[in-house]
């Protein structure tokens, strides 16, 4: 690390992007199947989860990188934070009509992905999204601070704006309207659940010879165990080794 902060610290115009390197894991620390203490991915990702939470300098172990793709076929990238976890799935929450909400609503195959550098460690997930039940997304709406309540309701996301002094006087209304008492309601907003096909757990190796175990789920999967390539996990679920 102090390696790179030195080279980062240099002259950009005499360091190429190429020579960026970071100190990953060594093989003593590899990441092992028989080291998963429970054959599962949601489990393993609550485990990894909890650590990131601990970790000095992951300041949103949360933040998580969510692909979607619209009625033409065109991918999009953005980052949303993920807010709860469930054998079911992980959820986020988003205006709908957003244009994620959009693609979604078009083609609800999605991909999220999470890193938590100082650990080197990354999840990939994919699978289809869709939307939690109202009164769940109502119940989270009234958790949130009031003022990010008084945003969603304000911001019509993805839509175009004439100027931030548009969005500040609308959020300036909305405050009068409702002085310091009343509830404010649930704008066209709340949360969609990904359901997992897919989950993949990657640890960084110095050497470059990656660690990444997948786990997957699908109708049928379990027919594709051979104990030498794909093995079986619990709930359902099967896992293999991936070259780097």
């Amino acid at each position: 690390m102090n390696q790179l902060l030195k080279i980062r610290k240099m002259s950009t115009a005499s360091v190429p992007l190429s020579a960026l390197r970071m100190k990953y894991m060594e093989k003593k620390e590899a990441f092992l199947e028989e080291n998963i203490r429970v054959k599962e991915p949601i489990n393993l990702f609550n485990e990894w989860m909890s650590q990131a939470m601990q970790t000095e300098g992951i300041l949103e172990p949360n933040a998580a990188s969510l692909a979607t793709v619209n009625s033409k076929g065109c991918p999009s990238n953005r980052f949303v934070l993920l807010k709860d976890v469930t054998a079911d799935g992980f959820t986020f929450f988003t205006n709908y009509g957003s244009r994620k909400a959009s693609d979604i609503e078009n083609n609800n195959n999605v991909a999220m992905t999470l890193y938590w550098c100082p650990l080197r460690r990354s999840v990939r997930i994919e699978g289809t999204a869709e939307k939690i039940p109202k009164e769940d997304s109502l119940k989270y709406f009234h958790e949130r601070p009031r003022a990010s309540q008084i945003g969603a309701l304000a911001s019509e996301q993805s839509s175009r704006i004439p100027s931030r002094q548009h969005l500040d006087q609308i959020e300036k209304k909305i405050k009068q309207d409702l002085g310091d008492d009343k509830e404010v309601p649930l704008p066209n907003w709340g949360g969609y659940l990904i359901r997992p096909r897919l989950i993949e757990f990657w640890q960084g190796q110095t050497d470059r010879l990656h660690d990444r175990i997948v786990f997957r789920k699908h109708a049928g999967v379990e027919k594709e165990v051979d104990n030498v390539l794909i093995h079986p996990a619990e709930n359902g679920w099967v896992y293999e080794r991936l070259a780097p």
